[in-house]
């Protein structure tokens, strides 16, 4: 542990801001107002300019990707805009990178920094408070998700990746392998030997349907995985996709599984569930095969989030999110097991 990551999150935050002051000389903006917006791994800031202009200044996390994963994420995030998909731009330093990396004293490990055009808007819900009750709106709302995650697969089906590209994968190896992205989630320290054997055995199950399940471009590619209510901007009925930074290589299905993850407790879920999939086959193709797997990749989809607090256990959020984190995982494994006897 560094002498940064052994401070109290509120000391963390002081000195991520002073941090994130001095990151503003490579795009110019010196002297610039910042405003905390999110503080969980990556620390996200507003800028405002003193022409009143405002911008999102994201300081990453120290050690998760490495510098070449991180350039990938934003030359997909740049060509996804250029498509005409509602991403945030990507802003270059006034030397031409997209990405660059500061230090001070006290966070001695150089951080990498990157900045955006601000996106307008509230989140579509969040993990604690939901979507809320009004259908009509949830309807139109994932709708149009669904039609974006058509887009954005339609995109990186066909987009060339550029030399040296680099993401991780949400394959059979980095959700149910010997080691996978977000940890060896049947491991976890937190899970009674109850729960363990009913992961233990769901892991097994995962691992054969992925090691039979068709990989090709129509199932398979780049994807943003990260469809959580929080990470979905709305602004006057229209949707923005918001933090790529856990976006690699998947299959579809746990693109649309983690749309619909957190959402199945919500009164709006069956509408919700069925706009999406309505939205999605208005711009692409997605048959009932795949939709049988849904199961298989929600309970994946669980899966990750319990090895995601494995990781992290040490930070105040993994903490209060493991009881609810838990129980959902094992829940959505017994539905799994019971469905496929």
């Amino acid at each position: 542990m560094t002498a940064f990551e052994n401070l109290p999150p509120e000391h963390q935050g002081v000195h991520l801001k002073d941090l994130a002051h001095r990151s503003l000389r490579h795009w110019g903006l010196e002297g610039s107002d910042l405003s905390l917006v999110k503080y969980r791994e990556n620390a996200v800031y507003q800028v405002t300019a003193s022409g009143g202009e405002r911008y999102a200044l994201r300081i990453h996390r120290h050690g998760y990707h490495s510098l070449a994963a991180l350039r990938s994420e934003l030359q997909w995030m740049s060509a996804l805009h250029d498509s005409g998909i509602a991403v945030p731009e990507v802003l270059p330093a006034t030397d031409g990178r997209l990405l660059v990396s500061d230090s001070t004293e006290v966070i001695a490990e150089p951080r990498h920094v990157d900045l955006f055009a601000w996106i307008d808007g509230v989140p579509l819900g969040s993990v604690e408070e939901g979507l809320g009750d009004n259908a009509e709106r949830v309807a139109k709302l994932y709708t149009d998700l669904g039609r974006t995650a058509a887009e954005l697969h339609n995109q990186s089906s066909r987009w060339a990746l550029p030399e040296g590209f680099e993401r991780h994968a949400w394959d059979h190896d980095g959700l149910v392998g010997e080691a996978p992205f977000w940890g060896r989630f049947w491991e976890l320290e937190l899970l009674n030997a109850s729960q363990r054997r009913l992961l233990e055995t769901a892991r097994d199950r995962i691992s054969r349907e992925l090691s039979e399940y068709d990989r090709s471009a129509q199932r398979y590619g780049l994807i943003h995985a990260d469809f959580v209510p929080e990470n979905l901007m709305a602004e006057n009925g229209r949707l923005r996709l918001i933090d790529f930074d856990d976006a690699g290589f998947g299959w579809h299905m746990f693109e649309l599984a983690t749309a619909l993850y957190f959402i199945q407790e919500e009164a709006c879920y069956p509408v919700a569930r069925q706009a999406l999939i309505d939205g999605y086959r208005q711009k692409r193709a997605l048959s009932d095969d795949d939709l049988s797997r849904q199961e298989l990749f929600l309970t994946a989809r669980g899966c990750t989030y319990l090895g995601w607090i494995r990781s992290r256990q040490e930070t105040e959020t993994a903490r209060e999110m493991a009881p609810e984190l838990i129980r959902r995982a094992c829940e959505q494994a017994e539905r799994y097991l019971s469905a496929h006897p």
